[in-house]
């Protein structure tokens, strides 16, 4: 069937529209903060293959390929004889989605004259999903079962009525079931939000135009893709890094070896000699290795466009099944995410010599944030307290990195103010600030990180998991490394310096927490830095005046 160009155009403006008018209702009607301010979620329309159409704008990278993951387990489960109108559908299940088990996805069917044309689906963070984990995953987990609740694609609506045994089920077996079955709610509405955006695109130019018009835009995408990717230089590319330990074993790193090839109009991925799953908490399962490859491939082939199904299609992912990245099951998976920025960078860093004006130093290379937890002093009820940090980017071959950022997985995702956290929780900030001197030296600066100090105001308890302490983020060009993560504690008098990764970790009454977040490597030797540039940062307090004598000497005392 033929489609005019201007029609194509509508339709493809009109799913854009709808996947953010989905995100909005979200943000409008969750419970938790790590919903409405993080955003901390993802938005999409797929089909029955679980081929994305669209998703909503600002939506995390690293869920680039989990929704349609989790739809075709649906169809898979179900059959697409038994699923109906008004169906919804709840997952988490490790080996499907791959991701730590507060990542719920919601999906529902969208119907066209009696016929399923594709699916609404919408990942959000619950704050609690029973187990072990509160908040984010604890380290303290031996396998996947600590974790919390694994359902798999279950329907807890039939054509519309509620199966009020699932729900209480669910609402019996976690810590708060009020935010998580409310936010779960938020995410029925965006679905419905969407399913009706869909019926007006298709009450005007019908079901086979509109499925003609998506499969013409994907194939404009993959063109667009293709081209970029012949616009790197063939060849076999590899580079290697660590991460620090996996939150049991301290004392061993875990190599992270990536090979990249360039072929024709095609781009691989080889995580082959990525090191085998580990028994701490930071394995995740082969759709978090995948949404790794898509967010580098992503970024380098078409930062700036909308994300369908041909972004993809010329990526390959080599990803052998038992690795750090393609865990089996029963392995713990809380801290899923923790590897993936390191593997980014790394991707990066085997093709800088092939793409040197546009490949920057390391990041901060971890998706930090912490967890703050107890009964509440004044009405006696649990709370848990949730936060993003950012953290510096490397520089890149034409600016300074950018600082105080969350890492190139989590996308547009922010932090929480701290007003809000202490006008909800009972907790006192003593500081928010950029981190002087943590961005690596270099002709252009890696951004700066950010301190964090937090006293709480009664016991509590504290989680933070973090990375690249030994693997420092490194520089190019002959740029300098970048600060590493530091989480500090102030008892007696005294500050201890704690380890990267712990959880549930008793902090008293008027002790204080500070988390310090990485900078990012520098790009370029520092001696070729502007002065301009040097005496603006000392002045703006991102380089303090002894690091600028020590680094740029000759620009402070010109």
């Amino acid at each position: 069937m033929a489609v005019d160009p201007i029609t194509i155009e509508i339709i493809r403006c009109s799913l854009r529209a709808a996947a953010n008018e989905m995100s909005a209702v979200l943000k409008k009607t969750a419970y938790n903060m790590m919903i409405y301010e993080v955003q901390d979620y993802c938005v999409a329309i797929v089909d029955h293959e679980g081929r994305t159409m669209s998703q909503n704008e600002g939506a995390l990278p690293i869920f680039l390929a989990d929704l349609g993951v989790a739809v075709q387990d649906g169809v898979q489960v179900y059959g697409l004889d038994n699923i109906h109108p008004g169906d919804v559908f709840l997952v988490n299940h490790p080996e499907i989605c791959g991701q730590h088990l507060n990542n719920m996805a919601v999906y529902t069917p969208f119907f066209w004259e009696g016929k399923l044309l594709c699916f609404l689906a919408v990942r959000a963070h619950w704050i609690d999903v029973g187990g072990a984990s509160t908040g984010f995953g604890s380290s303290m987990t031996r396998d996947v079962y600590e974790e919390g609740l694994q359902i798999r694609s279950v329907k807890i609506y039939r054509e519309g009525i509620a199966n009020t045994e699932i729900l209480r089920l669910i609402e019996d077996n976690i810590r708060f079931p009020e935010s998580s079955l409310g936010d779960l709610r938020a995410q029925i509405a965006c679905c419905r939000t969407g399913e009706e955006r869909l019926a007006q695109i298709c009450r005007k130019y019908g079901g086979a135009i509109f499925r003609e018009a998506v499969h013409i835009i994907w194939s404009q995408t993959d063109r667009l893709v293709r081209e970029s990717v012949r616009a790197i230089p063939a060849g076999v590319y590899e580079a290697s890094s660590f991460l620090d330990d996996d939150g049991r074993d301290f004392s061993k790193t875990l190599p992270i070896k990536v090979r990249v090839v360039v072929r024709d109009d095609e781009l691989t991925i080889d995580f082959s000699d990525v090191c085998d799953q580990v028994p701490g908490f930071i394995n995740c399962g082969s759709s978090g290795g995948m949404a790794a490859a898509r967010v580098a491939f992503k970024a380098l082939t078409s930062p700036h466009s909308e994300v369908n199904e041909g972004s993809f299609r010329a990526l390959k992912v080599i990803l052998p099944p038992g690795k750090l990245l393609s865990a089996r099951r029963p392995a713990p998976i809380g801290g899923w995410s923790l590897s993936l920025p390191t593997v980014i960078d790394t991707i990066f860093r085997a093709l800088a010599a092939a793409l040197p004006d546009r490949i920057p130093a390391a990041h901060k290379g971890d998706m930090g944030g912490y967890a703050i937890f107890g009964t509440h002093p004044k009405t006696g009820r649990r709370y848990v307290c949730q936060n993003i940090i950012g953290g510096g980017w490397g520089g890149r071959p034409f600016e300074d990195g950018a600082s105080a950022s969350v890492s190139m997985c989590q996308g547009d995702v922010k932090n929480t103010p701290i007003e809000l956290q202490e006008l909800y929780y009972p907790l006192l900030y003593e500081c928010h600030v950029l981190r002087t001197d943590s961005g690596g030296p270099g002709k252009f600066r890696g951004g700066v990180g950010v301190e964090v100090k937090v006293k709480p105001l009664h016991d509590c308890f504290v989680s933070r998991n973090t990375d690249r302490i030994q693997c420092r983020p490194w520089g190019l060009r002959r740029g300098e490394e970048g600060e590493t993560n530091q989480t500090l504690i102030r008892r007696n008098g005294e500050e201890e310096i704690l380890p990267g990764k712990f959880s549930h970790l008793l902090v008293r009454r008027e002790e204080t927490v500070t988390f310090l977040t990485a900078g990012g490597g520098g790009y370029g030797h520092p001696s070729e830095r502007n002065s301009a540039a040097v005496k603006r940062d000392v002045a703006l307090g991102y380089v303090s005046r002894e690091r600028a004598m020590q680094h740029y000497r000759r620009h402070i005392e010109a």
